[in-house]
């Protein structure tokens, strides 16, 4: 499996959003329609991010995409930039902005996958190529890059089973997590892990998380609780970070502590498996998926081939062997946060390290 340094550009501001206008990060001087001939550097690139709960859209994603596109058009590119704060409506009228302000390319991670086909058949009526990134969107997309998902669903399972040891049997009852229906990752997530845990534990309870939202988390872990018993319950499968800690709040509140598992390697999350709370998260190395959406989006504005960039194919319910990069994942555990995302840059130690983790970090040799 091909690993990716994340080179992670320091100090991403943050982003005052309007409903529906577009904030400008950089001028460029084309104001001409978009359309398949070639072109030079001056290029107009939208970029649409579906919500800002989770830390990685801002601190990550946005900044990274940018870094990348300015570094391909010598800095004469202009970046339309909007958030959608989970609102799949309001990306709609994000998208229809990004037509009315003739960007040559859309990048776009779909808050619902399904809901935005329409949106994408209107960019390319319009003559506007759109590159899905790390959600797989419905419609005529000319590219899509993301992380293998089902081999994270399967990191996540594999990870379970490890930390249970012994207590991996069928008797064994594990509560599922899972991410919002609305995002065709979480069926992959999901599919992965139970692709793993079938058939070697039993799953008592399993959810499908509204928004992905931690107080619905928190709201499910309750009633799996009570369902099951607390002292019934072996592990839990989370399938991110920000759910398993409203999951882990549930849990110590009824004394409850047993492995739960996450995704994306959010600073939270780290903290947490260092203190031993969460006993894993997928690391997702944000950089080359970036860079991936950067160069496609630029290649497809200016009119040029994918081939030297996409060496994947993958396929929706309504587009068909789709240009696509997939980047491989890492299993994060506090045997590895040294080698991953403090090597990586992501996060220094003192970062992670703050007060009541300290000493935790101490016992792992982060220093």
């Amino acid at each position: 499996m091909r690993r990716a340094a994340v080179a992670v550009a320091a100090g991403a501001m943050a982003v005052s959003l309007a409903a529906c206008g577009s904030a400008k990060e950089s001028k460029g001087g084309d104001s001409s329609s978009a359309s398949s001939a070639k072109k030079g550097d001056n290029i107009k690139v939208g970029l649409l991010l579906p919500e800002n709960k989770t830390a990685r859209y801002e601190k990550f994603d946005k900044p990274l995409i940018t870094k990348k596109i300015q570094e391909l058009t010598n800095n004469k590119a202009e970046i339309q930039y909007n958030n959608a704060r989970q609102d799949a409506n309001l990306q709609a009228q994000q998208v229809d902005t990004m037509i009315t302000n003739k960007v040559d390319v859309l990048i776009l991670d779909a808050v619902d996958a399904k809901a935005i086909q329409n949106s994408v058949q209107k960019a390319k009526d319009a003559g506007i190529k759109v590159v899905a990134y790390d959600r797989l969107a419905e419609g005529p997309i000319s590219a899509y890059t993301s992380f293998d998902n089902e081999e994270v669903g399967k990191t996540q399972g594999e990870a379970l089973l490890k930390a249970l040891g012994s207590k991996a049997t069928k008797s064994s009852k594990i509560v599922m997590v899972n991410g919002s229906v609305t995002d065709p990752n979480a069926a992959q997530f999901k599919k992965g892990a139970h692709s793993v845990l079938d058939g070697k534990v039993t799953i008592a309870k399993e959810y499908d998380t509204k928004e992905w939202s931690p107080d619905n988390a928190n709201s499910e872990m309750e009633a799996a609780i009570s369902a099951v018993g607390k002292g019934k319950i072996a592990g839990v499968y989370s399938a991110n970070d920000g759910m398993a800690g409203g999951i882990i709040t549930a849990l110590k509140a009824a004394g409850v502590s047993v492995p739960v598992t996450g995704q994306d390697a959010e600073l939270a999350g780290v903290q947490r498996i260092v203190s031993g709370e969460q006993y894993m998260s997928v690391y997702k190395p944000y950089a080359p998926e970036a860079e991936a959406a950067a160069e496609m989006a630029v290649a497809l504005a200016k009119g040029q081939s994918l081939d030297s960039v996409a060496k994947d194919k993958v396929s929706s319910g309504s587009a068909k062997d789709v240009p696509s990069v997939l980047v491989p994942v890492t299993a994060l555990t506090k045997d590895n946060i040294n080698d991953t995302v403090i090597k990586d840059g992501v996060y220094t130690v003192a970062d992670i390290c703050t007060g009541k983790y300290k000493s935790a970090c101490d016992k792992l040799g982060l220093k």
